[in-house]
């Protein structure tokens, strides 16, 4: 996945979202255009039909952002890079507020297909074939390359938005970390026939996207071991955080800040047992949220969930 770092350029800040774009889009975006060229009279159409297929990735992302935002999530940051588009978002860790954060980018592209299908349909009644060849052909590319965004997209192969949404539906009945290991084993198969397809139809780049979706689909594999192995960890009962209802886990596992001791925080009420260092928030290591101790009591009734670690922080 790519990163914020010297090789990216921030574009703009919109609604709370920053949108980056990765220096390798303009080595990309030469390439494909060149590629392209004849099909229009002038090359400004070219670039118009480049830049309306990162405009639709654009609001693709923004899709999942505000969404996201919406079931109580965090999403502050777009990339744009040659791949498309990573909208970087932290919902709610409950199934529906994953499933209502991947569909909405999906949906975009759903509400946009009609609108440039009816453009298309016009401009042919209209006779645009015949006086404004370029507006007509540019119109019907852009229609077609949203909707194989979306075919493409809805695909039931992780790491894809089909493959999350896939993962989100077995949450409802799996548990995060088992549903998670299906999509992803499942992401697998499918990215192995894309590969297939790529080598059959000699397709380089679609070959290059592949061998990415594997990587992410490795990591999202080997997160949802780490998931599975954290689940069998005995749960402390009688505390649970006030985000997502998720048990703590029993026995030391919280670093102090200062002094690097190992302890249990929910047994010492959130104080270092060898330097007294105190913890005003302890931070959810299922959810990423922090809050006070007192509101992590919930009585003598354990709940039980999900772990993917915990640090106390100070």
């Amino acid at each position: 996945m790519p990163t914020f770092s010297q090789s990216s350029i921030r574009l703009f800040r919109l609604a709370g979202v920053d949108v980056f774009l990765n220096w390798s889009w303009f080595l990309v975006a030469l390439v494909e255009i060149e590629a392209r060229q004849g099909r229009y009279s002038s090359v400004v159409w070219n670039v118009l039909e480049y830049l309306a297929l990162f405009l639709i990735v654009l609001t693709h992302e923004f899709g999942h952002t505000m969404v996201c935002r919406q079931v109580g999530g965090t999403a502050n940051r777009i990339m744009l890079w040659p791949f498309g588009g990573v909208a970087y978002v932290d919902p709610p860790q409950r199934p529906g507020a994953m499933l209502w954060s991947i569909v909405a980018g999906p949906l975009v592209n759903v509400v946009l297909a009609p609108v440039l299908f009816a453009v298309y349909m016009i401009g042919g009644s209209s006779g645009w074939e015949q006086s404004m060849p370029d507006l007509y052909q540019f119109v019907g590319a852009v229609s077609e390359i949203n909707l194989g965004l979306l075919i493409f997209n809805i695909l039931p192969v992780y790491p894809l938005d089909g493959g999350k949404i896939l993962w989100s539906l077995l949450w409802f009945v799996m548990g995060r970390a088992r549903s998670l290991m299906v999509a992803t084993v499942f992401g697998f198969f499918g990215i192995i026939g894309f590969l297939v397809i790529a080598v059959l139809v000699h397709e380089v780049w679609f070959g290059l996207i592949s061998i990415y979706l594997i990587f992410s689909c490795w990591r999202g594999f080997q997160y949802a071991r780490a998931m599975l192995k954290v689940e069998s960890q005995p749960r402390r009962q009688g505390f649970a955080c006030p985000s997502c209802r998720t048990a703590p886990p029993l026995g030391p596992k919280w670093k102090c800040g200062q002094c690097e001791q190992i302890f249990d925080t929910f047994e010492t009420r959130a104080v270092c047992p060898n330097c007294a260092a105190q913890y005003p928030l302890t931070m959810c290591g299922y959810c990423g949220k922090q809050s006070p101790m007192s509101e992590w009591v919930v009585g003598a009734a354990p709940v039980v969930g999900v772990l993917n670690g915990g640090v106390a922080v100070k």
